[in-house]
């Protein structure tokens, strides 16, 4: 299983290598639409690269960012043109899962900012997220900033560990799930903090 894992992560590195800023885009914007697969295996050796010098790190991070908002505003301009109903029914084609997405939804209703920001932080979440943006109506550049900010932060995070750990493939690779698990620990202790006072300053209101 680590075998095959490397193998993927080695020909993801490849094509990058190859293909440059383009592809990054591309497998973000992809990444981030309803074929969901980690980031992690894109953005980590496309930092890996830029510590070798062959990109840059700025426009690696820039290259991340736009695919993830591509691929995010695809799917809010999906929902809006379906109602719920239509994409469940298509759901099971592009492996959506209708409970999660009633979950995320419901959440969205409640916390529709820091649910779109945070969001994109949490794997197997983010493409969700812009889902319940779309079906509430959310203004659309409301949705690009929050979308963007939350962008920024998970392709940085793991841009710069590819970066920072470049010289040590095997470390990053023997480490990925505790890497991501660490990511979202760290974003799921922000949303809580959020969460409680959120549910303080109803309390205070009612």
């Amino acid at each position: 299983m680590i075998e095959y894992i490397f193998s993927i992560i080695n020909n993801i590195t490849l094509i990058i290598e190859l293909y440059g800023y383009i592809i990054i885009l591309l497998l973000m914007m992809i990444e981030s639409s309803f074929i969901p697969f980690p980031s992690e295996i894109i953005m980590i050796p496309a930092g890996y690269l830029a510590s070798k010098g062959s990109l840059d790190i700025s426009l690696v991070i820039l290259s991340g960012v736009l695919g993830s908002i591509l691929g995010a505003s695809l799917n809010y301009f999906l929902a809006k043109i379906f109602c719920l109903k239509s994409l469940q029914k298509l759901g099971k084609y592009f492996f959506i899962s209708n409970k999660r997405l009633i979950k995320v939804i419901s959440f969205f209703d409640k916390h529709d900012t820091v649910s779109t920001s945070f969001g994109r932080l949490i794997p197997g979440i983010r493409q969700y997220i812009s889902f319940a943006a779309g079906f509430s109506n959310m203004n659309f550049n409301k949705f690009l900033f929050f979308t963007f900010l939350g962008s920024s932060i998970w392709v940085s995070i793991l841009s710069y560990i590819g970066f920072v750990f470049g010289n040590n493939q095997e470390l990053i690779h023997t480490n990925l799930k505790q890497i991501t698990l660490l990511t979202c620990l760290i974003t799921a202790s922000f949303l809580l903090i959020y969460v409680l006072l959120y549910r303080l300053r109803s309390k205070r209101f009612d």
